[in-house]
């Protein structure tokens, strides 16, 4: 069992594979779609219009485009997953360098795996990459599944990710939905409500379903992508170059910023932690966290409660950490210790790994980003 330590909230370790999602039928999506989109030309108009604009003013020179590599693709695409793509791009070149296949990444370990993902944020994908990349090696070869549907029972491949890597992989003429994406429909097709409730997000994948092109499924899927990217952002929407300006239900009613509807804001909960930063000349001790929980197995600060200090620790200032989490924030303290050469401390927590790492290797390091920049500065400190 992992120990949650009063603040980590439990994940685990080994993936929920999500069910089989099923198409929706024609029929019903028609029906579903005269009740949003009726009389609008946005619907004969909007498919065209966004091949058109791709190909034009589209992206065309990322590093995963020109290639229907499957394994470069479904990397490409879990990296990009709530990751802005200039931060990508580094992490997508070094993790080909390193894993150039799928059965390299495989048979790696996964703290390896971690490690280069480290500063990505969302650990849960760099584990879910582990995990699938051991599935598709193991119950299908090595090679990918070119089925929509079978791609989605595999760790962290959800069902609009799975469309875009059949789409560019394989020519799959299937629809993907993801943020961006729900953004442009919202406004473009004026579609009330808040995309992520049940009854919005199923009238969105019926309209993505509509909207399928018969041939040239790359370039439109492609085309969303970078719409909703570089043109009908969430707070700069560039509406005056939109291909979608003439028809575009949101620009029409002065609702731009209105669409899509948000949540209501609410605070976030707020959790405490102590944790201890000691170090000596040149080392830091870490502790590997358990794999389930925030942070899971990476390396971190150890919780004060996890380890016994050596008589000799001298203590310095402590510092004040904030860092924010999708669903809570976390305020940490952290009390600062030096100790000898000749002494160390020692683990309480029988689960933890406590070992000593090099202090001037923090960039390096799998460890979670508040964490990292703490250390930088601590290097940087005693350097002066």
């Amino acid at each position: 069992m992992c120990n949650a330590l009063g603040w980590a909230l439990i994940i685990p370790l080994t993936p929920t594979l999500p069910t089989k999602y099923a198409m929706p039928k024609t029929a019903t999506a028609q029906t579903d779609l005269g009740s949003i989109t009726r009389n609008t030309p946005a619907l004969s108009k909007f498919t065209a219009a966004l091949v058109r604009w791709q190909k034009k003013h589209g992206r065309h020179d990322l590093p995963w485009q020109q290639t229907t590599d499957p394994y470069r693709i479904w990397l490409s695409e879990i990296m990009l997953q709530q990751t802005q793509v200039q931060t990508v791009i580094p992490y997508y070149a070094r993790f080909l360098e390193r894993f150039p296949t799928i059965k390299d990444l495989a048979k790696a370990d996964i703290n390896d795996v971690l490690t280069l993902w480290a500063g990505l944020g969302y650990y849960a994908r760099a584990r879910n990459l582990h995990a699938c990349a051991q599935a598709i090696t193991t119950d299908y070869q090595g090679q990918f599944p070119n089925d929509p549907e079978a791609l989605a029972t595999l760790p962290g491949i959800g069902r609009s990710t799975a469309a875009a890597i059949c789409a560019f992989a394989f020519g799959h003429r299937a629809a993907i939905l993801d943020g961006n994406v729900k953004r442009v429909f919202c406004r473009v097709f004026g579609i009330e409500g808040v995309p992520t409730t049940s009854a919005v997000d199923k009238q969105l994948w019926l309209l993505a379903e509509s909207l399928l092109p018969k041939t040239g499924i790359e370039a439109y899927t492609q085309g969303l992508m970078d719409l909703g990217a570089t043109c009908c952002s969430r707070t700069k929407a560039r509406c005056d170059v939109c291909p979608m300006s003439g028809f575009c239900n949101a620009q029409q009613t002065n609702r731009v910023s209105e669409l899509p509807h948000r949540k209501a804001k609410v605070s976030l909960p707020v959790r405490t932690s102590k944790v201890w930063l000691i170090r000596d000349d040149d080392h830091v001790w870490l502790e590997r966290r358990q794999a389930c929980g925030i942070w899971g197995g990476l390396l971190s600060l150890p919780d004060a409660d996890s380890v016994q200090l050596p008589v000799t620790a001298m203590a310095l200032e402590s510092k004040q950490v904030r860092h924010k989490f999708t669903h809570f924030e976390l305020q940490a303290e952290v009390a600062r210790y030096v100790i000898k050469n000749t002494s160390q401390p020692v683990a309480l927590n029988r689960h933890r790994e406590l070992d000593a790492y090099p202090l001037s290797d923090a960039e390096e390091l799998a460890l979670p980003t508040p964490w990292r920049k703490l250390l930088v500065a601590e290097q940087d400190a005693k350097d002066l």
